[in-house]
């Protein structure tokens, strides 16, 4: 009881008068949101959080809400993936006999696993608390950027014993890990692995406040001699008195060496005050969760709000050391770089809204961002896919950092070089592999070929159109007109006969059989011809002409949020308006494109039923993969009341603002707040807007009107006003 206290009176004084109050990292740890839970900073390069027994899809993240076994603690972790990897450096307190192996789902008790109940679970932005049933010890968890801290208190009835288990990991295999004892209270090793990322190596350094009675090597169940082992299974097993007594542990991680993992548990914690550290993260998790501040009508529009923005901050990931070294995609060391190295870059999903929320309110993590994409182009050839820790794993289709890149310099970022940054957004894209050799030369990517040819073909079109941008912004003028007759190509996979866009074989002919509802199909990327007939953000005035005007477009529009949807076995098929499909990427812009035809209202319309029905304060909460911030950015755009649908132009698409009022802190340093007027559940439309105090009809806004500072002020009602961004004028262009 008494600790039970002190974690309370720790909670409830880390989160008063703070933003982390309303943050609930179990939002999307339940259904199929997959998000991260533990202690963290933000960016951090560490995550240390519980984790499962693997069962599926559904514990990607390592954790599951609906899981009532844990195995250990383990540092690095994915936010919100559809697929599985990390889980690195596994430890585990536990008492009692000598156990190595975690155990099975039928028998926990066969391991060193242990069950658990969320009454004796908490966790806040930083900070993790569990009590273990199985041997009644308390584990809390706290972290900064590069070092997890750990303090476990143990029970008097048993032997104390504390697992690093080195074989585990989320889905990944082992390939070769060492540790070794320094002395009473250091160790140190290594953990390679194979998994998504193809060739993993993490190093960590662990220090202990108390000396070590006893440690034990194993390689799976076989007893080492010594007090260091290599092998493709290691395990360092710490034993210890009877209790009961406190352990803390600080375990480092680099992508360096171990050398360099000790000497970031030097620079980060010196010390031992646990408390300390806990509070140390909390003030970092307000500091950029006050970036944006709002009001709403309650703690659980707050609650929505602050998780979705807290989610935003856990990946992309610091991937460096704190003396600036780390592993390039190229496999080197790369010493003392001049900048913040990151990775787990799910650019296919980011680039959409995450990426641009992070050009509003984290410019200086933005250029380290780019001068991480570049020293991946310098260091594999190309900008990077899906990268994750010194890995391109090419998922998705396009190559969507060549648009950051654009949409970083477009919108003014400062901090890297501008001339190699667009240097290697146009090489990118005048490379020879990925179809690109078919783009460069104005034809389709043919779908005999290439698998999710179309998705492919709209993504680089997405690209080709951000880059002709840049071009122009640079007064390359012959690079701007290709790019921009590049980005033109998407006409050339539009069937007139279907009013779809349509893979073209390498013969020219069409794919004979064509459903507009399939999916899984073989010419699209996780989606189905209706959700990808939209996927034309760079040029949407063009799409309303291919599709018969603005009257049959706004009809199309209509006719994609009714149309029932067939049954389909693609788990990102989820949150269904229609053929929509808010659980999955490509979409995430549609319900915006109403206000290019002249009809704002029924993008509120839209919008306002997208934050009710999918986005809520419970462990199911978030109605698909998070995506590595990409599905919260969504929604935190979306409560401000506007949209990036095409992000390198630098013009956000109104919707309807969620929040009563919202106050950005801007990279000016002057707020720009946002003001709802009658603002409700049933007051969804715009009425009208004044932006700076003056008269504003347009239903899109300027990143430089936000980047400024200002005040833009939404009157709301019931009723649509139908003349609301109705002028051609008044629309995005």
């Amino acid at each position: 009881m008494k600790y039970f206290t002190y974690i309370a009176a720790f909670l409830l004084s880390a989160t008063a008068n703070a933003q982390t109050q309303y943050v609930d990292p179990y939002i999307g740890s339940g259904g199929h949101g997959h998000v991260f839970v533990g202690a963290s900073v933000p960016f951090g390069a560490v995550q240390v959080g519980p984790a499962n027994i693997f069962k599926g899809w559904d514990w990607d993240s390592g954790y599951n809400y609906g899981d009532s076994i844990l195995i250990g603690f383990s540092h690095l972790h994915l936010n919100g993936t559809g697929i599985g990897d990390l889980g690195d450096i596994l430890i585990m307190p536990y008492t009692g006999e000598i156990k190595t192996d975690k155990g099975t789902e039928a028998n926990h008790r066969a391991g060193y696993a242990s069950l658990y109940s969320h009454e004796n679970e908490k966790v806040k932005p930083g900070y993790y608390f569990v009590k273990l049933d199985d041997y009644h010890v308390s584990a809390e968890l706290t972290a900064t950027e590069r070092v997890g801290f750990h303090q476990y208190n143990f029970p008097g009835d048993a032997s104390a014993r504390v697992i690093i288990d080195l074989k585990e990991g989320t889905q990944d295999k082992s390939t070769a890990t060492f540790i070794e004892q320094v002395d009473a209270q250091t160790f140190k090793g290594y953990r390679y692995s194979t998994g998504w990322a193809k060739d993993q190596r993490v190093y960590f350094a662990i220090r202990t406040s108390i000396p070590v009675k006893q440690f034990s090597v194993y390689n799976n169940d076989q007893l080492l001699q010594g007090s260091r082992g290599e092998g493709p299974a290691i395990k360092g097993l710490m034993s210890f008195e009877e209790g009961p007594f406190t352990l803390q542990m600080k375990v480092g991680i680099s992508p360096v060496s171990a050398d360099n993992a000790l000497a970031n548990i030097d620079a980060e914690i010196p010390g031992w005050n646990f408390k300390q550290v806990a509070q140390a993260a909390d003030d970092q998790w307000n500091k950029e969760l006050s970036k944006i501040q709002i009001d709403a009508k309650g703690d659980k529009e707050k609650r929505i709000f602050y998780t979705a923005l807290y989610h935003t901050m856990i990946d992309p990931a610091v991937f460096n050391d704190h003396n600036g070294d780390y592993r390039g995609a190229d496999k080197q060391e790369h010493k003392g770089a001049g900048f913040s190295n990151y990775s787990i870059f799910s650019m296919w999903d980011t680039y959409r809204a995450a990426h641009p929320l992070y050009t509003l309110i984290e410019p200086e993590r933005t250029a380290d961002m780019i001068n991480a994409m570049l020293a991946i182009y310098d260091q594999q050839g190309r900008l990077p896919i899906w990268h994750l820790n010194a890995n391109e794993t090419g998922t998705m289709v396009g190559i969507s950092s060549m648009q950051i890149v654009a949409e970083a310099y477009l919108k003014g970022i400062q901090g890297f070089e501008v001339n190699r940054a667009y240097n290697a957004v146009k090489a990118t894209a005048m490379g020879d592999s990925l179809g690109l050799m078919y783009v460069k030369n104005f034809k389709p990517i043919p779908g005999d070929k290439f698998r999710g040819s179309v998705a492919r073909g709209l993504e680089y079109g997405i690209s080709d159109a951000s880059i002709a941008l840049m071009a122009k912004a640079l007064h390359k003028q012959d690079d701007y007109t290709y790019f921009q007759k590049r980005a033109q190509n998407y006409h050339q996979y539009y069937d007139p006969g279907t009013k779809f866009f349509r893979s073209v074989l390498l013969d020219g002919s069409r794919r004979p059989a064509f459903d507009a509802m399939k999916a899984p199909n073989p010419d699209y990327t996780e989606g189905n011809a209706w959700q990808y007939l939209w996927l034309v953000p760079g040029d949407v005035p063009g799409l309303i002409k291919l599709l018969g005007g603005e009257q049959s477009f706004a009809a199309r529009l209509d006719s994609f949020f009714t149309l029932e949807m067939k049954s389909s076995t693609l788990q990102d098929l989820t949150g269904l308006i229609g053929q929509y499909a808010h659980g999955n990427e490509p979409g995430h812009h549609i319900s915006y494109l109403y206000a290019y035809a002249g009809q704002q209202w029924k993008t509120a319309e839209k919008v306002r039923y997208i934050m009710k029905e999918m986005y809520h304060d419970k462990p199911d909460g978030i109605i698909g993969n998070e995506d590595c911030g990409q599905m919260s950015a969504w929604n935190v755009f979306s409560s401000l009341g506007f949209y990036p649908v095409f992000p390198a132009s630098g013009a956000y698409v109104i919707g309807s603002p969620a929040v009563d009022k919202a106050v950005i802190q801007t990279p000016s340093g002057k707020p720009f707040t946002i003001i709802a007027v009658n603002n409700s559940p049933e007051n969804i439309y715009v009425q009208r807007i004044t932006l700076n105090g003056k008269e504003y009809t347009k239903s899109y806004l300027l990143h430089t009107d936000i980047a400024k500072g200002g005040t833009l002020q939404f009157w709301m009602g019931s009723k649509p006003n139908y003349n609301f961004g109705a002028s051609p004028a008044s629309r995005p262009q």
